[in-house]
C-alpha cells in the first residue's frame, strides 16, 4: 500500500453483508471500531454494497435513498410488507423483498406455486412514486414462475383453454393456452428497467433456473422437471429466443420475464449497484478498500459484490483487503481477483455456530489485525 502514514490513509469499507449475521451496514460498523482501536485518527468511509440479491434496497438506503414500505401479495399469496428505495427518478427495487424466500415459514417451501406477483406490485409502486429509472435487483426468490406472476400484477392474462387463469406459480404454467400481453401498464413503456443479477442463467435445460436453483426452494426431482417442461411451454409463447438471454433464468425465471415482457437491460448486478451507490467517487477519495461478504468461495469470483469492488479497486490502483466469515479460495485465486489479503472469522473461532452468533466481535478483530498489518 502507498500511503504517507497512518494519519492520511483514507479507508473505503465496501462490504457485503454476512449472511445469517450481519447487515451490510453492520459489517462496515464493526469493521470501522476495529480499524480506530489501532489506528484512532485513521478517515473511514463507508458504503455498503450489494450485488442485486437480499440487502440491495438496504444499500440503496444506507447510501442515501428514501425507504418506502408497501404492501403487496406475498410467495404464498398471503399479504406481506416489502420496501424499495427512491431517489429523485430512480428507484431500486428488490424481488426478494416482495417474493424471497425469507418470507416462507420455516421448513415451508412452495416450488410448483409460490408466485412473483407481489413482485410485479412493488414495481408499479415505484413506478407510481415516480420513477423513471428501475434497478430491479433479483435473487433469493422462493419463486420458478418465470415471471407470470409479476406480469399478472402488471395487467397480463395468462389463460388456460377454458378461458379461466391457470394456477400460481411454475406449475400452473403447464396448463397456459393464451398469455395476453395487451393489458400490460402501458408506463412500463417509457420505463429504463435494468435487470441487475449476480447470475447469468438461461430459463431452463442443464443451466436453467430450475435445474440449477430449485432444489433451494424446495423442489423435488420430480418438480424440477415438472418446472423445466412448464417453463419452456410458458416461453414458446411468449418468446422463445429470450428465454436464452444472459440473466432470463435469474430469480426463478423473473429475470425471463421482465427481459421478453417489459423490455428490460441485463447488467451484472455489482456493476449495476456500484454505479447507483456511488462508488467510483468514494474511490477516488481512497488509499485503501476493505471488501468481503459471509463466503469467499468459486462463487465470489463470478459477479458476487468483492469481486466487483476489488475489478474496480485494481483498475484504480488501490489495494483491498477482504473479511468473510469462511475462505475457501486460495491466495492465488485471491490475487487473481485483485485482493491481496482475506480475513476469515473461522481462523479467528473454528465453531461455524459460535462464530456466527459472535460475528460482529470477531469481525472488529479481524479489522485491528488489518490495521496492524497495512495502515500501521
Amino acid at each position: 500500500m502507498v500511503t504517507d502514514g497512518a494519519v492520511t490513509a483514507r479507508v473505503l469499507v465496501a462490504a457485503d453483508k454476512f449472511k445469517g449475521s450481519l447487515t451490510a451496514v453492520q459489517v462496515a460498523e464493526r469493521v470501522t471500531a476495529g480499524l480506530r482501536r489501532v489506528v484512532p485518527d485513521v478517515r473511514v468511509e463507508t458504503l455498503p454494497v450489494a450485488d442485486g440479491g437480499d440487502g440491495t434496497v438496504a444499500a440503496a438506503v444506507a447510501a442515501g435513498f428514501e425507504r418506502r414500505e408497501v404492501r403487496v401479495t406475498g410467495p404464498l399469496g398471503d399479504p406481506v410488507t416489502a420496501a424499495y428505495a427512491v431517489r429523485g427518478t430512480t428507484a431500486v427495487v428488490e424481488m426478494a423483498e416482495a417474493s424471497g424466500l425469507q418470507h416462507l415459514p420455516d421448513g415451508v417451501f412452495a416450488p410448483l406455486t409460490a408466485t412473483t406477483y407481489g413482485s410485479g406490485e412493488l414495481l408499479l409502486a415505484a413506478v407510481e412514486a415516480g420513477a423513471r429509472t428501475i434497478v430491479f435487483g433479483v435473487g433469493g426468490s422462493a419463486t420458478t414462475d418465470g415471471g407470470a406472476g409479476m406480469l399478472a400484477a402488471l395487467g397480463a392474462r395468462f389463460l388456460d383453454v377454458d378461458g379461466k387463469p391457470v394456477g400460481p406459480g411454475g406449475g400452473g404454467l403447464a396448463d397456459l393456452a393464451e398469455a395476453d400481453l395487451s393489458g400490460l401498464d402501458p408506463r412500463f413503456a417509457g420505463i429504463d428497467l435494468v435487470l441487475a443479477s449476480d447470475v447469468d442463467n438461461p430459463l431452463t435445460g442443464p443451466k436453467g433456473a430450475p435445474e440449477v436453483y430449485g432444489r433451494q426452494k424446495g423442489a423435488t426431482e420430480a418438480d424440477i422437471a415438472t418446472l423445466d417442461a412448464a417453463l419452456a411451454h410458458y416461453a414458446s409463447l411468449l418468446g422463445p429466443a429470450q428465454a436464452d438471454l444472459p440473466g432470463a433464468g435469474a430469480a426463478g425465471g423473473i429475470g425471463y420475464g421482465a427481459l421478453v415482457a417489459l423490455g428490460a437491460r441485463f447488467r451484472p448486478g455489482i456493476e449495476v449497484m456500484l454505479d447507483v451507490l456511488g462508488f467510483a467517487p468514494a474511490l477516488d477519495r481512497a488509499t485503501f478498500v476493505i471488501t468481503g461478504e459471509g463466503s469467499l468461495d468459486a462463487q465470489t469470483l463470478h459477479g458476487k459484490a468483492p469481486a466487483g469492488v476489488a475489478a474496480a479497486a485494481r483498475a484504480a490502483g488501490v489495494d483491498v483487503v477482504a473479511v468473510c466469515g469462511r475462505l475457501t479460495l486460495s491466495p492465488e485465486a485471491l490475487a487473481g481477483a485483485g485482493i491481496r489479503r482475506a480475513y476469515a472469522l473461522l481462523d479467528l473461532e473454528p465453531d461455524p455456530a459460535v462464530c456466527m452468533a459472535e460475528a460482529g466481535a470477531l469481525l472488529e478483530r479481524a479489522a485491528e489485525s488489518i490495521a496492524r498489518d497495512f495502515l500501521v
